[in-house]
Formats: structure tokens, sequence, C-alpha cells
């Protein structure tokens, strides 16, 4: 998933995450930074909200059915690793994938996993702390490799 899918995505949802929040246009511009012109215009699908509009809909309104939906249990995630493109930023510690994610492999504690939903795969170790975070395969399988060879018999 881009920058540019996700904004597209959230876009097209505006109104639906709106009226899931109980908002009205002049309430949901308010929390969210908008002018209501602006945010009619998007829900109209005139125009695509920015990449700072969409960051803070889906942080305002991660607990939506509609963000879930969309990116699966922390979109805020999905977010970060597009934003950062994969860069090992952190440790966060997460549900250990029990839903939105399917295994792909499992070495020495170390866990990859790809999200059913936007597709992207991320590093557990064995507290399912993330370690890692991609779009890409490739990328993420390198960084697993790396790991699970740090890692002493």
């Amino acid at each position: 998933m881009t920058r540019d899918e996700i904004i597209s995505k959230v876009s097209e949802k505006m109104r639906l995450i709106r009226t899931e929040a109980g908002y009205t246009q002049d309430k949901m511009g308010e929390v969210i930074g908008l002018s209501k012109k602006t945010l009619v215009q998007i829900e109209k699908g005139r125009m695509d909200a920015n990449w700072q509009t969409v960051v803070t809909i889906c942080a305002l309104f991660r607990e939506t059915e509609t963000i879930q939906y969309l990116f699966g249990s922390d979109p805020l995630e999905v977010l970060e690793t597009v934003a950062r493109d994969g860069i090992d930023y952190r440790k966060e510690k997460t549900l250990g994938g029990k839903l939105w994610w399917r295994e792909i492999e499992r070495k020495k504690g170390i866990i990859l996993q790809q999200n059913v939903l936007s597709q992207h795969y991320r590093i557990l170790d064995d507290e399912y702390f993330r370690i890692f975070s991609s779009f890409e395969e490739h990328a993420s399988r390198e960084r697993f490799e790396e790991l699970v060879n740090e890692i002493k018999d």
C-alpha cells in the first residue's frame, strides 16, 4: 500500500467515518482541522484529503469499524510503515497477530507476519514486540533472516 492509496481509501470513506463517529460536518471539520467546505469537497469525491488530514483521521478514529476494516487492528502501524519506509524505528508491544495477521515464518523466536488487509509485513520478537515493518516482502524476509542469524543457538 502506498501513501497515495491510503489517501484515496481514507478520502473515499470520509463520510462513513464521520457518520460512524456521530459528527456533523461542522464538528468533524473542527476536530480534524478542516473547513466544512473542504470536508464537503472530500466527501463528495471532488478532492482527496492531504496526508496530514489522513494521519489525523486514522489517529483520532482508529477504533472505528471503518478504519479497522481499511487497515486492521493498528492503522497507525500502517501509516508509520509507509511514512518511515519500513525502517527499524522502535519496538512496540503488539497482541501477537491473533487478528488481521497470518504467520509466514517463525525461527528462533522471531516471527514474520503479513497483514491480511493492508498486506504489509512485520517482524515480531518472541514477546510480540514489533521490530520491523515494511510493504516490501523481500526487505522483510531479508531483515527476518538478519535477525534470526543474530541469535545464537
